[in-house]
Order: C-alpha cells, then structure tokens, then sequence
C-alpha cells in the first residue's frame, strides 16, 4: 500500500504547461491521488449514485441541450480554441451526460462513482490507474509525437496527437487525450485497480468553491470502497493555488 507521502509526491510533481493557461487562463485541475481501494462489481450503493445522475441529467437536458449547459458549452470553446471539432470530439462530460438520458453504464464500483460524480456536478472527470503511471502527470500542447496506446476496429494501436493538442501525459506518453476527451489503454481504470489518481477539470465558470465540493463528494464515496482508504489532493490553477491536503477514511 502506498503511503500518504507518496501519494502526495504524485500530485505535487503534477504539472500544467504555461501554454495551456495562455490557452484558457481561467483552467483550474483538481488532483486526488488514493490508496487503499478494494475493487468490487457495481452494487446497490453505486447503482443507486448512478440513478440520482441520470435523474439529475435528464432533469437538466429538459430544460436546455446538452451543448448549452454551462461547463458543457465553456469545454466546447476550449476544444475549439486548439483545433478539435467538439461535435465529433466530445469532451467527457458532455458524452456522459448524453448518455445519462437513455441510462449511464454499469462498469464496477470505482468507475460508476466516478461517472456519476461527472454528471452530479457537470464536470469532465477523468479517472487513471496510479500503479501504471510512469512519472509525473502533465498537461501539455502536443508536439504530436507523444505515443497513444489505444484500441481501433477491436484491435490495440498506437496513434499521436495533432501539433498543439491539449494533452495528459506521462514519461511514457499520452494517458489522455484533447483534455478530457479519451483516455489511453495503458493506464485506464481496471477491475483490481486499487490505486487511482483522479482529475477534476474546471472552467468558467464554475468556481474553485464547487469544483473543490465535486472532489469532496468523490473523496466522500471512494472512502467507502474500503476501510484503509487514504486520499491527496491538489488544485493547480493560474496563478498557482495552494490546495494541498490529506484525508484518510
């Protein structure tokens, strides 16, 4: 089991690109790192958390599109603003909550809280298994050599970004692409994962008070899938913000 220094020496070394702030200066990354989770098939609890998302997203879809919800529209001009088409590239928030209407998908316990967190609080939440990084997470603008180990027609393959993407990565390539579009094979969420590192991305305008209580209603769920769980987070913005702290539950 890791403990709560290195947890917290994940998310310290994390890293958000000048060109990204130059991009959207108004980009915040909230990052909580956690151990201790013991991995399970969905159940009643997380079932439940998913019904109250799909009831939250079907009430909201009824009173505007999709693509006009407030943090769903924000991403949509931030996907513009580096070359991605948002109607064909559809920022994670936004897919789920398109999906919510017809009823989210059933994965395991760790990643149906999270998705249901995602739509909850209308905001792209992207969720990685920690054992298989390899150094610090960052955010950069692509050169477009950095490696995509993904799946294409059913098969793996290995693609690259477009020169100046908005990317998630590692020292050993991509773990996310277009922000918060599609995460990579290597590191994605497994059945047995029992580390994770977590990323909350916000625009305006939600503010750093809602985005800070998305990461403390996942904080809240994730502390129930065992009884050793431990949790860092970190919130990045510009200019830099403190935001450190530590949580067992």
């Amino acid at each position: 089991m890791l403990s709560i220094q290195a947890l917290q020496e994940t998310v310290d070394s994390a890293y958000v690109e000048p060109a990204v702030f130059e991009l959207r200066p108004d980009y915040r990354a909230l990052l909580i790192a956690v151990d201790g989770l013991i991995p399970g098939a969905s159940e009643a609890a997380s079932n439940a958390l998913l019904e109250q998302a799909e009831m939250v997203a079907r009430t909201a879809l009824s009173e505007r599109k999709a693509e006009h919800l407030p943090h769903i529209a924000a991403w949509r001009e931030a996907y513009q603003a580096f070359g991605a088409k948002p109607n064909r590239t559809r920022n994670s928030l936004e897919a789920l909550i398109r999906r919510a209407e017809a009823g989210l998908p059933r994965v395991n316990k760790l990643t149906d809280i999270y998705n249901a967190i995602s739509v909850l609080h209308q905001i792209p939440l992207g969720g990685e298994d920690l054992a298989r990084y390899s150094g610090a997470p960052r955010l950069i603008r692509a050169t477009g050599q950095e490696p995509f180990d993904t799946v294409a027609s059913g098969e793996p393959i290995v693609e690259y970004p477009d020169a100046g993407e908005v990317l998630w990565c590692d020292d050993d390539g991509v773990t996310c692409r277009r922000w918060n579009w599609r995460q990579g094979r290597r590191t994605q969420l497994r059945d047995e994962t029992t580390s994770a590192l977590f990323i909350l991305d916000a625009l305006a305008p939600m503010s750093n008070e809602s985005l800070l209580a998305a990461g403390a209603d996942l904080t809240s769920h994730l502390s129930t899938l065992g009884s050793e769980v431990i949790s860092v987070q970190r919130l990045i913005g510009f200019p830099p913000a403190p935001g450190r702290d530590m949580t067992k539950g």
